[in-house]
């Protein structure tokens, strides 16, 4: 598996930017938001749904960024502990910063 640099330039370096861009004005137009997750184990099935229809995809080699992401979010949504909701979502941000930078490489070609 490749590793990216985040030095100026990379792709990496160029989606963080904008999404620090866009939590700025999220910030300047909401102020700062403090909702309650709304997760917990009610969403375990929606989870292993995703699950299974990634791990189908991948088999069936039909993988998708949405099978990813949502599988990710999914999991997310069944975590009720703050560290283990905490690590999902790096988890879902780091698969749509990924995803993000798939979409530049091919706009690159």
């Amino acid at each position: 598996m490749a590793s990216h640099v985040i030095g100026e330039g990379s792709e990496l370096a160029a989606v963080l930017t904008e999404i620090a861009d866009e939590r700025r004005r999220q910030d300047e137009r909401w102020g700062p938001q403090n909702h309650p997750d709304g997760t917990g184990h009610w969403y375990a099935a929606d989870a292993a749904l995703a699950r299974k229809e990634c791990e189908e995809a991948a088999e069936t080699g039909s993988l998708s960024w949405r099978h990813i992401l949502l599988e990710e979010v999914a999991e997310a949504t069944a975590e009720a502990g703050p560290e283990n909701l905490r690590r999902e979502l790096i988890q879902v941000a780091a698969v749509a910063v990924a995803w993000a930078e798939a979409i530049d490489r091919r706009a690159a070609r």
